[in-house]
Formats: structure tokens, C-alpha cells, sequence
């Protein structure tokens, strides 16, 4: 199929971006990659009458590391954290260079954004995990100038966010590192969306678990924090094997699911308990024993 007719804008800045989105109102979106917008056009589920072009606005290209965290600019794709900025990533934020491996396939990842994958807001999406995971912060522009979003706040629910119609996606920031972080996922084909992930950080102290934060897609409408996982890595005990295939069952088991997910909810559980144990495995640098 082809797109609805649409007029075509090209900017080179930010400023110029957010003073068209504030000029041309409802009926303009923004594209940058054009990974998941090019698509729903095709398919007439978006139909922009105005599409501005920021592909081009190159100082949203970047990431810098310093004394509060990570910030990496929205245009920044996802192949350039895995290859161009993998040494800055070191000591801290490996899991989100991990993360890049499921996200489609090569063409996709040299294309696609950082920003346009947390505005699309796909529940399974690695970025917007990520962000949740990791208590990032949204930093957002608009011709009323600059705010930030914590993650926590900003996705509502399927592709609904807290971005304002004439507002942009201009930079995320993780204010902290994550050095005992992993995620996992299952996907029907290598590249697919993923059917269930999972993202886990935790709190080690002395080799023992001090606390926690499991993150899931899949299982609703956005990223769901798994509040009993939680609850269950505050045990101040060395996480073992077994412990974490535990904690994963009794996070499949506090699951609010019925047979609307896909695939159905007993088989979506059994997903959510295999995919935590092997992250906490993961992130704890232990061999996963139970399967």
C-alpha cells in the first residue's frame, strides 16, 4: 500500500522542528528513521497531512558520559551505541549495548533511533524497557521550551505517551549506573518484536542482593515493573540458581493475565518465568540451572 498525501518539511534544527509542530498543529508528526512511522503509513494507521524530516538535525547525534550519568541525544541510532560508543558504555551500562542484539536486524538498527523507538512506545520495545529499568528521564522540547519526563511517567499505555502533540524527543538521560543489569527476551524469529522480555537490575553488596528492580514487556499495554520481584531480591542473600528460577515463578504468578495476550496467559507465564531466571542469572554472573 502507499501513504495518505502528505506535505514534506525538512529541518535542521531542533528549534526549527518544535516551531513547525507548533504551527501546523495535530496534523504533523515527526520522522527521523522512519523504522515504525514509514510502516504505518504504508499500512494508512498514521496519516500524517504533515511530516517533518529531522533526520538531518545532527547535534541530536551523541552521547555523553559524566558525573551525572549517560546522556544520549534522540537521533543517535541504535547501531551506533553497539559499535561507535560501545568503550563508552564500559563500566556501567553494558546492558544497554546488550540490548541493541534484539532489535531487528542490521539495516533496522543503522536506521532506527533512540528517540523514535521510546516516542513509538511499544510495549516490547528494548529502549523503552531500558528506560524503565533504569528510572531514565525523558527530555523533551517544544516551543515553551525544555522538560524532562521520568520514564516512569511517560509511557501510558499501546504507542500513548505524555509527549504533547508540539513537543520532540531531543535526549535520554540515565542518571545512574547499572553494573549488575541484563535483559533477556523470546521473539518467534531472530529481528521479530519480541512476544515477552524481560530486563532486570540489581543491588549487590558483598556478593549478597540487596534489592532490586524487574522490569517486563509483553504482559500489558506498557513496560510493568514486577513490584513482588522486587520484594523477593531484598533477602540480603547471595542470589543462587535456584533462588532466581523462585523469584521468576512467583513474578509469573502475581501476573494480572488472561487469554487476550498472546499466545494465551499459561503460556505467556511459562515465558516470563524462563526469560527472568535467565536475566538474574545474567545479571548476577551465574550459570542458569534450572530451565
Amino acid at each position: 500500500m502507499k501513504p495518505a498525501p502528505f506535505n514534506y518539511h525538512r529541518v535542521h534544527t531542533p528549534d526549527q522542528a518544535v516551531t513547525l509542530l507548533a504551527e501546523l498543529g495535530d496534523d504533523a508528526k515527526l520522522i527521523a528513521g522512519g523504522q515504525s512511522l514509514v510502516a504505518m503509513m504504508n499500512f494508512r494507521l498514521a496519516r500524517p497531512a504533515q511530516l517533518i524530516d529531522i533526520g538531518e538535525v545532527a547535534e541530536l547525534r551523541y552521547v555523553h558520559r559524566g558525573n551525572d550519568g549517560l546522556r544520549i541525544g534522540a537521533l543517535t541510532t541504535h547501531h551506533a551505541i553497539e559499535s561507535e560508543y560501545r568503550g563508552t558504555m564500559a563500566n556501567g551500562f553494558e546492558v544497554i549495548v546488550d540490548a541493541m542484539q534484539w532489535i531487528g536486524h542490521l539495516p533496522i538498527r543503522t536506521r532506527g533511533t533512540i528517540g523514535g523507538s521510546i516516542a513509538h512506545a511499544d510495549a516490547t520495545a528494548e529502549w523503552c524497557l531500558l528506560a524503565v529499568l533504569l528510572d531514565a528521564e525523558i527530555v523533551v522540547l517544544s516551543v515553551r521550551g525544555r522538560r524532562s519526563i521520568p520514564a516512569g511517567e511517560f509511557f501510558y499505555g499501546f504507542y500513548s505517551t505524555a509527549l504533547e502533540p508540539d513537543e520532540m524527543i531531543v535526549e535520554i538521560h540515565f542518571p545512574a549506573t547499572a553494573r549488575h543489569a541484563a535483559m533477556a527476551e523470546y521473539a518467534q524469529r531472530h529481528g521479530d518484536f519480541a512476544v515477552v522480555a524481560a530486563a532486570v537490575n540489581l543491588q549487590i553488596e558483598d556478593g549478597s542482593i540487596q534489592g532490586g528492580r524487574v522490569v517486563l514487556g509483553g504482559v500489558g499495554p506498557l513496560p510493568v515493573i514486577a513490584d513482588s520481584a522486587g520484594a523477593a531480591l531484598s533477602s540480603g542473600q547471595p542470589l543462587s540458581s535456584t533462588s532466581a528460577a523462585e523469584c521468576a515463578s512467583e513474578t509469573a504468578n502475581s501476573l494480572d493475565l488472561d487469554d487476550t495476550v498472546p499466545g494465551g496467559a499459561v503460556y505467556t507465564r511459562g515465558l516470563v518465568r524462563h526469560l527472568v531466571t535467565r536475566a538474574l542469572c545474567k545479571a548476577a554472573q551465574l550459570e542458569e540451572s534450572v530451565r
